[in-house]
Formats: C-alpha cells, sequence, structure tokens
C-alpha cells in the first residue's frame, strides 16, 4: 500500500488540527469573501432545484426512509420545513441542488464541493442544541471546502477512473462534522477512513453517456460524510482515507492554512455542465458581434475537449439530459440570444426552433484543447451561415473560472435570476442574512430563512 506510517500521523496530525482550531479570525478576507459567495449562489441553486422532480422524490423519500428515531437528533430539509435524520436532510439538501446544475466546482476535482458541503453544514447546525455563531458556521464552511478540494485532488491521483463528486467531497463533511460535534483525533481519522470507503465510488462518465437523475452523486457524499461521523463516534473503524494518507499525494495537505483552495473555485453563469459552456460562450459571443440570429444559421461546428463531446444529447427528453447536453443549450442560446433557467427544462425542450438548430450541430475532438483539460476548459464554434459566409469564435473559456470571476454583483444578479420565483420576498431576507452573518452571535436567523418551508 502506498502510505507510510510516519508521515500519515504527521499529515493527519496535521489536518486535524486545521479541522479543529482553524477559527474565523485565521481566515483571510478574500477566503471570507468566498465563503459568502458560495453560500448565496448554493442558496440560489438550492431554490431553483425545488421545481425539479428529482428534488420532489428525494426529499419526500428523505422524510419517509432516512427519518431520525425518536430522541435522536433532527435537522429540516433545505426549503421543506419537514425534518429527517441529519444524515437524510443532508442527502436531499445535496441532490437538490444537484438537481439545478448551476453549482461551484473546482478544476482539477472535475467536480463539486460545495453541493453536498453546504446541505451537510446546514443539516449538522441544525440538529445540534449548541449555539454555532455566524463566523463560526462560515469557518466551518471553508474547512469542508479545503478539505473536500484536495480529497477531490487527491482521488483523481490515485483511483483508476473518474468517479462522481460524492466520491471525495464526503471528506469535507467528516471534517465539517467533526469539528461541530469535536470529534478526537482518532475518530476523525476513522471517520474520514469510514467516508471513503463507503463514498459513492459511481463512474461519472456513465452520467455523461445516459443522463438520468443520479447526477453527480454529491447527495450520497454528504449523507455518506455525516453517517461516517456518526458511526466513529460510536467507535465504527474505517480502513485508512488513502487520499489523505497515501505518501504520493502528502504534498496536497501540507499547506493547509497557507494555501486557500477555495479561491480556486468556479461560479457557473448556466444551469448546464460546466463542460458545455464554453462552447454556449463562444456561441453566443460570435452572436452578438456579427449580429446574426438562428434563421441565419445553416450549420453549427464545434471543437472542443473529448470529455465535452460526450455531452452529445441533441434531443433531451429531461432537464438531466439537457443540463448534460452541449449541443441543445448552444441551440436554445442561439435561438434566444441567452440561456435562462427555462431554457433547459419544461417547454423549451419541445421548441421546434431549438431543436432544429440543436440537430445542426456537430462535435468534434481537437486535440490541443485535450491537452489542456482539466485544468483548463475551451471550446471553438464556427458558424456556417446560409449566405456562405464562415463566422469563427476564438478559442474561449468558460466564464465564472478563478482566473476570470464572476463579480459579487454577477453572483448576487444570478442568485435573483434562479431563486427568485420560489422564495420571493425571502431572497432579499437571505440576501440580508448572508452579509450580516460573520458578525451574529448566532446562525439561528439564516438557518431558519434556508430550512422552512417555501
Amino acid at each position: 500500500m502506498d502510505f507510510i506510517i510516519a508521515r500519515r500521523d504527521t499529515v493527519t496530525t496535521q489536518l486535524f488540527h486545521f479541522v479543529s482550531d482553524t477559527r474565523f479570525d485565521d481566515i483571510p478576507d478574500p477566503v471570507r469573501n468566498m465563503a459568502r459567495r458560495c453560500i448565496l449562489d448554493l442558496t440560489g441553486t438550492a431554490a431553483a432545484g425545488l421545481s425539479s422532480d428529482l428534488s420532489r422524490i428525494i426529499r419526500n423519500i428523505a422524510v419517509r426512509s432516512f427519518n431520525a428515531g425518536d430522541g435522536a437528533p433532527r435537522a429540516r430539509i433545505i426549503f421543506d420545513g419537514r425534518t429527517a435524520s441529519p444524515a437524510g436532510a443532508a442527502m436531499a439538501g445535496g441532490m437538490t441542488i444537484d438537481s439545478f446544475d448551476a453549482h461551484d466546482g473546482h478544476v482539477l476535482t472535475k467536480g463539486h464541493a460545495g453541493c453536498a458541503i453546504f446541505p451537510a453544514l446546514l443539516a449538522l447546525a441544525d440538529s445540534t442544541r449548541n449555539t454555532i455563531s455566524g463566523a463560526d458556521l462560515m469557518a466551518a464552511l471553508v474547512i469542508g471546502y479545503e478539505v473536500a478540494i484536495r480529497a477531490g485532488i487527491a482521488q483523481h491521483a490515485t483511483a483508476p477512473d473518474y468517479h462522481t463528486s460524492g466520491a471525495w467531497n464526503a471528506l469535507g463533511v467528516v471534517a465539517m462534522a467533526a469539528r461541530l460535534q469535536g470529534l478526537d483525533q482518532e475518530a476523525f481519522r476513522q471517520a474520514l477512513g469510514i467516508a471513503e470507503y463507503h463514498g459513492p465510488r459511481s463512474q461519472m462518465m456513465r452520467c455523461i453517456d445516459f443522463p438520468t437523475m443520479v447526477k453527480d452523486g454529491s447527495g450520497w457524499g454528504a449523507m455518506c460524510g455525516v453517517s461516517a461521523a456518526e458511526l466513529a463516534s460510536e467507535g465504527f473503524t474505517g480502513a485508512p482515507a488513502l487520499v489523505v494518507e497515501s505518501d504520493s499525494v502528502r504534498d496536497l495537505w501540507i499547506d493547509l492554512g497557507t494555501r486557500w483552495r477555495i479561491l480556486e473555485i468556479y461560479f457557473k453563469p448556466y444551469p448546464i455542465c460546466r463542460w458545455a459552456q464554453p462552447a454556449v460562450e463562444a456561441s453566443l459571443v460570435l452572436r452578438q458581434t456579427h449580429g446574426v440570429t438562428a434563421p441565419d444559421i445553416e450549420a453549427i461546428e464545434v471543437e472542443t475537449f473529448h470529455e465535452a463531446v460526450r455531452l452529445d444529447q441533441h434531443r433531451p427528453a429531461s432537464t438531466e439530459e439537457a443540463q448534460y447536453s452541449l449541443p441543445f443549450p448552444v441551440a436554445a442560446a442561439v435561438v434566444r440570444g441567452r440561456l435562462a433557467p427555462t431554457d433547459i427544462s419544461g417547454a423549451a425542450l419541445h421548441d421546434p426552433e431549438i431543436l432544429a438548430m440543436s440537430d445542426r450541430i456537430l462535435l468534434r475532438e481537437a486535440d490541443d484543447l485535450n491537452a489542456r483539460f482539466p485544468a483548463e476548459r475551451f471550446a471553438r464554434v464556427t458558424f456556417r451561415l446560409k449566405d456562405g459566409r464562415v463566422l469563427q469564435s476564438e478559442t474561449t473559456p468558460a466564464r465564472g473560472d478563478a482566473e476570470r470571476p464572476l463579480s459579487d454583483l454577477e453572483i448576487l444578479e444570478k442568485f435573483k435570476a434562479v431563486a427568485s420565483e420560489a422564495l420571493g420576498t425571502r431572497a432579499g431576507d437571505i440576501v440580508a442574512a448572508v452579509d450580516k452573518l460573520p458578525g451574529e452571535a448566532s446562525s439561528r436567523t439564516l438557518l431558519d430563512l434556508l430550512l422552512n418551508h417555501c
């Protein structure tokens, strides 16, 4: 096995103290602001996901099958108000966020931390009798991201195939649970091992090729992380977490508290797979720059990296298929001049103009763009016009990367766009509560806004 006992003790001890001892005052201002952005963005995504069949099903199942026993801790499900066990509420929240593919991600993990971290944090905070200040809640969120992102990068370095995010963001959930519940170092180590061993090592490309409600596994990751901490607190033992203890990934953990990986995450301007977003961006720029509209276009060619070419759903039958499509959102953006949340669900899936355009989109794999993945995701788009002209885009990245971040105003406007229908006037109250959170003696006001029924 690829781990060394002496180094294992050094890394796990350092990780334990980072998780247990880091205080809000230790966290730099840019990291605090990023945590605020994450809370707002994930809240909006959760609100938008409420209307999905996926969310409705999993919330009902959580109440029915993952509930708490008599006298056991319980937590409210996000924007639902009904209660389940903390693990059940975390799972339902994670799947609700995952049902609307607009949440943050990290390029080197090829996945998403916040989708599990945030709903698990809400469940853990709501189920405790202890008062958690706003600063402590934000510090726990940051710690969850820092551990989850490193675990994700480590898993891609140690596993032979590409697993969903739930396989590694579960370890970030363990970190938050250990901090909030006061686990000792040995219980923390065992919980990490349980979470890594039982995490949903589902193969992501299967969902890319055949999109369904299983999606990115983050709901199961949230549930697994909460459950792992609970099991370890009772003495349940787990195998060593190789993504922490393997000698080959040691360097990922030695910069805790000095390199803040949360600053490397991206935010999505559109509610679709990140791999499709460069093509959407390039198409919108071409359309606007040259003043063309859908009736002018004979065909569209997209050059991009292999994984994005696999998003080959031209006529999606569900919002899941539309969110994991490249040609359909490009077609919707070209036809409508923008890509709104309503363009990947409902009536848009049957729009004859969008479908006709989607059928005329050809995807091609480009070696130079393959070489830049996963650290960079790019696409080139060509419009072949009916008048014989050929318009070509630049090699275009997605907006919202750490190198090209969305502004605070753009994050706020996105929140309003995706959440206003579900939340009404509560949306403004949530924005105010998030802004005031660092100075609040208790996080209960925000928890009530996020967990009571809409």
